[in-house]
């Protein structure tokens, strides 16, 4: 998306939530943090002249997503989201959807397992109840402070992933259960195959709900939307 607007010779912005230590540089200028609730975005709204915002957050980051229409409804600018399509299962999949963290928390096995809870750091210590399992995790950036879990083995590493690296992944360590969030899209749908192939279950988090906007699940469908706009001159 950044890069189709740079080409378009737009007029944008690209903004970091600021939890990995070493983002992937954008061919736009670009921010880092956040921006105070919804009172702060609707400030920086009309103090930069924006025009359009488009959330293209994970599709888990639903406060940012909430605050972007709370905010673009306060100032009048439009608001469309990137958003990947949910991921469905497939033949040979053994999905078992849950609503949240909790859900997954529950839908944990008892007795011997190793999980590869493939989920990020945010919520690490919504599983320290079931301090008994042994865990996988793959993390862009090391940890900082302690984990939650101790009983965990950490790889640090950065995606995309093959299909072939996921399941030599889960083979190495002994996988036996996946926990992942529905994200959609490509860049992290290896570990799904390599669970089928391995015939692993996988606790599958759906996504929160998120205020009703436009949704669009490609770049060009987005370009379509800002070049529609009656404006000449556009913010993004």
């Amino acid at each position: 998306m950044a890069r189709r607007l740079a080409e378009a010779g737009l007029e944008a912005c690209f903004s970091y939530a600021g939890r990995t230590a070493s983002p992937i540089t954008q061919p736009l200028p670009t921010r880092v943090g956040g921006f105070g609730g919804v009172a702060g975005l609707v400030d920086w709204l009309r103090g930069h002249a924006i025009t359009h915002v488009i959330d293209a957050t994970h599709p888990f980051a639903a406060q940012m997503s909430r605050h972007a229409v709370e905010a673009c409804a306060q100032t009048g600018v439009a608001l469309a989201a990137l958003e990947r399509t949910p991921w469905q299962p497939q033949p040979g999949d053994q999905w078992h959807s849950v609503a949240d963290m909790a859900g997954a928390v529950a839908a944990l096995p008892h007795g011997d397992a190793c999980v590869f809870l493939a989920i990020g750091r945010q919520h690490l210590a919504d599983f320290a109840a079931r301090s008994d399992l042994a865990y996988l995790l793959r993390l862009v950036d090391p940890p900082q402070e302690a984990l939650p879990l101790p009983h965990a083995q950490v790889v640090i590493a950065r995606g995309p992933f093959t299909v072939e690296q996921d399941i030599a992944l889960m083979r190495k360590h002994g996988i036996t259960h996946v926990v992942a969030k529905n994200a959609g899209g490509t860049g992290a749908a290896a570990k799904l195959a390599a669970a089928r192939a391995l015939g692993l279950p996988i606790i599958m988090i759906e996504r929160p709900s998120v205020p009703r906007r436009l949704i669009l699940d490609t770049v060009e469908g987005v370009m379509d939307w800002l070049h529609a706009a009656p404006c000449a001159e556009r913010g993004v």
